[in-house]
């Protein structure tokens, strides 16, 4: 994929955690709708992925990718994994679903988490979605014990992988636990670069820890993005379920989504020279590099 123009600020603007619940749903077909979504990602495991597949069939327009699962944050709702490993694996809690942080999940056997992984991108094929792309839910699938697995499923199923040029900047890095081997990820990022993948300059996330309104915080989160490739992941949610899930996450989910609906997106992305691009377009020049 070619490297954008200096000066240019190619951004994806998407929405991640489709599937986890149907408030998700409702705001990625929404906000898609409206232009203020470019691409999301469907969490396979999760209760609400079968909705998800049901609007990707019946609106073959949206940009939908797998948002590859190896935690399980949300308490009480909780999901597991797909393929049902033991134990010893390393995947799973005391009552088989998912564990709820990053740190204990990065102990997870690699070939237990490969066929995990694979579970889940072979599921949504199964259920018709055309997956544009991969990336990782928490980060986790992209943690340097795992992005060899995470690149590698990329190029077997003929998709981009969602990865950043600068693991310490990015957000999930801050929670991931100690011990992270950055020369092991630069590694695989070099390696990327060289294979003509797209690698992204910066990866900007929903501000979950914003103190002012909805509106100032984002407008400083567009007025943030730098020139070249970007990657907002946003965490949009329609009202009426979430507030159960997570009484506590979720104003920040609602209010995103909300704000998203409003014409001053547009005016932003207009104000700050964005160039918004999807996922589709950016696996199908890489399917096109690939041929040629």
């Amino acid at each position: 994929m070619a490297v954008p123009a200096a000066g240019r600020k190619r951004v994806v603007i998407h929405e991640d955690d489709v599937g986890m619940s149907h408030g998700t749903n409702v705001a990625f077909r929404e906000l898609s709708a409206r232009g203020a979504c470019s691409a999301g990602s469907v969490m396979v495991p999760c209760p609400w992925f079968a909705e998800t597949a049901e609007l990707a069939a019946a609106e073959p327009s949206l940009d939908l990718g797998v948002h590859l699962t190896l935690t399980s944050e949300q308490k009480p709702y909780r999901w597991r994994p797909l393929t049902a490993p033991p134990r010893s694996a390393g995947l799973t809690d005391e009552l088989g679903f998912f564990w709820p942080d990053v740190p204990r999940a990065r102990k997870a056997q690699p070939e237990a988490v490969e066929a995990e992984l694979r579970a889940q991108i072979e599921t949504a094929r199964a259920a018709g979605i055309d997956i544009t792309h991969l990336d990782p839910h928490m980060g986790t699938a992209l943690m340097p014990e795992f992005c060899a697995i995470y690149r590698r499923l990329g190029i077997e199923y003929g998709v981009p992988v969602v990865l950043v040029n600068d693991l310490k900047a990015y957000n999930p890095a801050s929670y991931a636990g100690g011990g992270l081997d950055f020369a092991r990820y630069d590694a695989e990022i070099a390696a990327a670069r060289a294979a003509g993948e797209p690698v992204f300059d910066t990866i900007l996330e929903t501000p979950w820890r914003r103190r002012t309104d909805a509106r100032t915080a984002y407008r400083e989160l567009f007025a943030s993005i730098p020139d070249g490739l970007s990657f907002l992941a946003l965490h949009f949610n329609a009202p009426g379920d979430f507030e159960a899930v997570n009484p506590g996450d979720a104003p920040i989910r609602i209010g995103e989504y909300e704000l998203f609906r409003t014409p001053v997106i547009q005016e932003w992305i207009e104000e700050f020279g964005l160039e918004v691009i999807g996922m589709r377009e950016m696996r199908d020049a890489m399917r096109a590099g690939l041929r040629g």
